[in-house]
């Protein structure tokens, strides 16, 4: 599917020649976590990609891609239920899985590498990237493309196939919490999986990948995003950095639900718009723009804070 998702991206940014990429595998509970990585291992900054739900270390490939051209190696982990990573129980798939496996995936990508080193997290990982620097404290910045709070009424709403689901999804999974939380429901009709790209094509192509968006999940990992709380109310929040890079014509989750969140961020903070881009951004301006502010060299205490932002 690598080259799928690749030849979607504009002629003009596909990097020539293309970076090495290597499959990697790594113990973690009882699964087998199959991690992409890709750049020179000797590369002067590191970062660890966490792709949202619908997505996979193959759709995450066009910005990996070009972001190791740019002297950064890359750390890409399917995430439980995604993927080619294994998870013999998948019915009791919950948020925390991704939280935790993320949590301890850093903590072991940093225990032997002083490497500075920055934590992405695309769509509903941005939440995840958020929550994983909070608890860690080891990442020099975060760059989210969303913040979605999943207690705000709007992101329901919006996150949903149909805003009427949105309304009633938290009380009625919490009801079938028992005797349905392993029935596993295609994400097509859980979440408005059409909205998360404005190139048809590409929503075509993840939709089809049985990997990403043509998977399944079950109904209780969707109830734990949907009462997920941050342990770090941001407010509180200052281990580091933290950039909101979204998507200026994202369709499914537009910058005005994610901004309630951010702007609450007591540390350094940055807003930058992707000119042009989808949820998912592939377009040419704003797959330019995001890879151009993940190759920034800045580290810890560079930056200021706020909403100065770089817009459209």
């Amino acid at each position: 599917m690598h080259d799928d998702y690749l030849a979607l991206l504009p002629e003009e940014l596909r990097p020539r020649p293309l970076p090495a990429r290597r499959s990697t595998w790594w113990r973690w509970r009882d699964m087998d976590v199959h991690i992409e990585r890709v750049g020179e291992s000797d590369a002067p900054r590191r970062a660890l990609l966490l792709h949202g739900a619908g997505g996979n270390a193959a759709a995450m490939w066009p910005v990996a891609a070009q972001l190791a051209g740019h002297g950064v190696e890359l750390i890409v982990p399917d995430l439980p239920g995604f993927g080619r990573t294994r998870a013999p129980r998948r019915g009791a798939l919950r948020l925390a899985h991704w939280i935790d496996l993320a949590c301890d995936l850093l903590r072991a990508e940093r225990r032997d590498d002083a490497r500075p080193l920055t934590l992405i997290g695309a769509s509903m990982s941005g939440m995840i990237a958020y929550e994983v620097a909070a608890r860690t404290g080891l990442a020099d910045r975060v760059v989210v493309t969303c913040l979605v709070d999943p207690r705000d009424a709007r992101v329901r709403r919006k996150a949903a196939r149909y805003p009427w689901l949105g309304a009633v999804a938290r009380p009625v999974l919490r009801w079938a919490a028992g005797p349905l939380a392993g029935v596993e429901m295609p994400l097509r009709l859980l979440v408005n999986m059409r909205k998360m790209s404005n190139v048809p094509a590409l929503v075509d192509l993840v939709l089809r990948d049985r990997r990403g968006g043509g998977n399944r999940m079950p109904l209780g990992f969707v109830r734990s995003f949907l009462d997920a709380v941050p342990s770090v109310e941001p407010e509180r929040f200052t281990a580091c950095e933290i950039v909101l890079a979204h998507p200026a014509a994202d369709g499914w989750t537009p910058v005005e639900i994610s901004l309630p969140f951010f702007d609450r961020i007591a540390g350094p903070r940055r807003l930058v718009m992707l000119p042009d881009a989808g949820h998912f951004p592939i377009e040419a301006a704003g797959m330019r723009t995001l890879v151009e502010l993940l190759a920034e060299g800045r580290r810890p205490g560079e930056s200021g804070g706020g909403r100065a932002s770089a817009r459209p």
